[in-house]
């Protein structure tokens, strides 16, 4: 899909300010920015899908991401109240700061890597199959085959087939985010008890 004009110009604004979004979610002092951030970069992303004609994966971002994980998120951020004493608090661990950038570029590169086989289930109907299948048969009504939509079938044949490998690093992540979200609450409250 080529985008030309102002889409070309929205799509770069929109990705612009997701990844100025993403700066600030992993810079914020205070968890509750950072998920605000964090939230604001979703629906960035949600937009730039809606750009690219994906209403149906618009809708699931807005749906799962924003308005159920980042919800749980931000209660329990609230709920465990880490606040001014992590600006109060001396730095302990800045020896491990290059071990982290290190290790988020390793998780950068092996998602991009993970993602080039992935590319060859995004290219339009028209360039793969010349002849006209019962899926294809709907693209006038915008229907596919059994009455769903051909995004949704585009979606579901991607996630299973092409791109399985990152739809599971993202769930091993959002995994571990609420393991870290869990650790948190319980650490705050062990610490209130043995004082």
């Amino acid at each position: 899909m080529q985008l030309h004009g102002w889409e070309a110009v929205l799509f770069y604004v929109l990705a612009f300010m997701t990844l100025i979004m993403g700066v600030f979610v992993i810079s914020a002092r205070i968890a509750v920015h950072s998920a605000l951030f964090l939230i604001s970069a979703l629906v960035n992303v949600a937009l730039i899908f809606i750009l690219l004609r994906a209403e149906f994966v618009a809708g699931v971002q807005i749906l799962v991401y924003v308005g159920g994980v980042m919800v749980l998120f931000l209660f329990v951020i609230m709920l465990v109240q880490t606040r001014a004493e992590e600006e109060s608090r001396v730095r302990l661990y800045t020896g491990q700061t290059k071990a982290v950038y290190v290790i988020a570029m390793l998780l950068a590169f092996a998602f991009i890597a993970a993602m080039r086989p992935a590319q060859s289930g995004f290219q339009s109907p028209d360039a793969t199959a010349p002849t006209q299948t019962s899926a294809d048969r709907g693209t006038a009504t915008g229907q596919g085959a059994g009455g769903v939509s051909e995004d949704t079938q585009k979606v579901g044949s991607a996630l299973y087939r092409e791109a399985a490998l990152p739809f599971e690093i993202a769930s091993v992540l959002l995994l571990v985010a609420m393991v870290g979200a869990v650790m948190l609450a319980r650490g705050s409250k062990q610490e209130k008890l043995y004082e």
